[in-house]
């Protein structure tokens, strides 16, 4: 899908860059160039500064030191109005829509050629012979809540293409997609750099990058490592510039036979936040060293699935049986001390508490029982010791005393949230979305935790939107859409396309 650029001529250019977070550097004398008509990946581990040189790019950040050049004139932004106004627009990991607006009127926000009067008609119109155009289609009367996650990428693309962008930086875009849409989003983008605009595509996914880039660049620990055509580059080569060293990503061994049935989900039912149902009558059984992969497009239930499982929320109906256990109306703390363990998507906020230590996370769910209490008495010195010991054995760094964990990158954060769910001994331990966002290292890295909890007799349940992590780790999948378990299989049956189609809501024929 790769071609040569239609332009040779550069779109952006930096040079010698800096931009430093608390003391720390995120950039450090960085070059980049950026070329007009070309896909060009940017690689790197999770702290490599990635994000923190986009985001100089796109006006939110501002570089302590260097120089930016826009089609050759000496560029300062100081917000990203002003890197829009000189047509470079990015979309980030979590999007930046208005949920109770429609599509069209989300395109027209803020946009600086149209007045507080907006003739309706003509938007819709525009918006959708804009969608066709690119393959992006979505219905421009919908309201952003009611629309998939796949659907809200659009609408930030189609957003920055309506301001007429040249220069369009995508951090992680295929995290949330079918392998279908994966495939229409590439098109997406060898169309856009045909036409002579310039695309940033972020990802950690090297046979992504190999599909869809002319040309590569890798940051390790905050500098330009080097820059390749992708042409001449293989993934093995790309994954040890980002890392310094050989690796391969784990995966799961074959067993010869697995333990007892330690969870049974019976014709489960969950409702949503609005009160619907968002899980409708799943049923299935987590073996002890099994890993059950569910596959599924973001917003498919997954969510009230894990709440449903750990407490987060009672089911409407159905069961939840632990150990031969009903466990289905408990409170959290009641499945905690039960055996499960949950490492939520959002590391932050919903897994680790932001602004305590590293040390203090690594208690927070045992803070009640030795070493870390007598009686109903804190003992401080275990939480430091017990503390540095699980950073020791579980390879988190950048942990500074006293600083708080959000300041650690997202590999590490992965790593702490991951310790202190294992550390319990659970029975079952589910995992949404384990390693995304991930570098490859910090990858392989939670993968072994994983993998070492299969192999210790851990139920696990996997949920995940990567068919690449879910068939490399699990022993059976399922697949979620609209809230119902549409297809089964053992991990030797599964294809990414057949999990696609599935995930896309194509039943499979008897």
């Amino acid at each position: 899908m790769t071609g040569a650029p239609v332009d040779g001529t550069l779109a952006v250019e930096l040079r010698n860059v800096d931009k430093a977070f608390y003391g720390v550097k995120a950039n450090e004398d960085v070059d980049f160039q950026l070329r007009r008509g070309e896909v060009h990946a940017l690689l790197g581990e999770n702290g490599a500064g990635k994000s923190t040189l986009c985001s100089i790019l796109a006006g939110l950040y501002r570089a302590d030191a260097g120089e930016m050049e826009v089609e050759g004139v000496p560029t300062t932004f100081k917000s990203p109005k002003d890197a829009l106004a000189a047509g470079i627009g990015m979309v980030y990991q979590h999007f930046r829509l208005v949920p109770n607006l429609t599509v069209a009127e989300n395109l027209a926000l803020g946009h600086p050629k149209l007045g507080l009067r907006v003739d309706q008609k003509q938007l819709h119109a525009e918006a959708v012979e804009l969608g066709e155009s690119y393959g992006l289609p979505v219905d421009p009367a919908a309201r952003v809540w009611q629309l998939s996650v796949g659907e809200q990428q659009r609408v930030e693309i189609l957003k920055l293409l309506y301001r007429e962008v040249k220069v369009l930086i995508l951090d992680e875009p295929t995290a949330v997609l079918t392998p279908q849409e994966g495939q229409q989003l590439f098109k997406t983008m060898r169309q856009m750099a045909g036409e002579g605009r310039s695309v940033i595509f972020v990802s950690h996914k090297l046979h992504e990058v190999k599909q869809v880039s002319d040309r590569v660049t890798v940051l390790r620990g905050g500098k330009t490592v080097g820059g390749v055509d992708t042409a001449d580059a293989e993934p093995r080569d790309l994954a040890r510039m980002m890392v310094g060293r050989d690796l391969e990503l784990p995966t799961r061994e074959q067993q010869e036979s697995l333990g007892e049935v330690v969870l049974t989900v019976n014709n489960l039912n969950v409702q949503s936040d609005r009160g619907l149902d968002a899980v409708n009558g799943a049923s299935f059984e987590i073996r002890a060293g099994e890993v059950v992969g569910i596959a599924g497009v973001s917003g498919n239930g997954q969510r009230e699935l894990a709440y449903g499982l750990v407490g987060l929320r009672t089911p409407t109906s159905g069961q939840v049986i632990l150990d031969g256990e009903d466990v289905t109306s408990a409170d959290v703390l009641t499945h905690v001390k039960k055996g499960f363990a949950y490492v939520p998507q959002s590391r932050l906020g919903m897994g680790l508490a932001p602004g305590l230590t590293t040390e203090d996370n690594l208690a927070l769910k045992a803070f009640r029982d030795p070493p870390y209490s007598r009686g109903r008495r804190l003992v401080a010195s275990a939480f430091k010791d017990r503390g540095s010991d699980l950073i020791d054995r579980y390879d988190i760094r950048g942990v500074q005393p006293g600083l708080p964990i959000r300041l650690l990158s997202g590999g590490n954060l992965q790593k702490a949230l991951i310790a202190r769910e294992v550390e319990l001994v659970p029975k079952v331990l589910i995992a949404r979305s384990p390693t995304r966002g991930l570098d490859v290292g910090a990858t392989e890295a939670v993968r072994n935790l994983v993998l070492a909890e299969r192999a210790r007799g851990t139920g696990v349940l996997l949920i995940s939107e990567d068919l690449d992590e879910l068939l490399a780790l699990s022993d059976r999948l399922l697949v979620l859409y609209e809230g119902e378990i549409v297809g089964r299989m053992a991990a030797e049956e599964a294809t990414a396309e057949r999990l696609g189609l599935l995930m896309a809501g194509q039943k499979e024929t008897a």
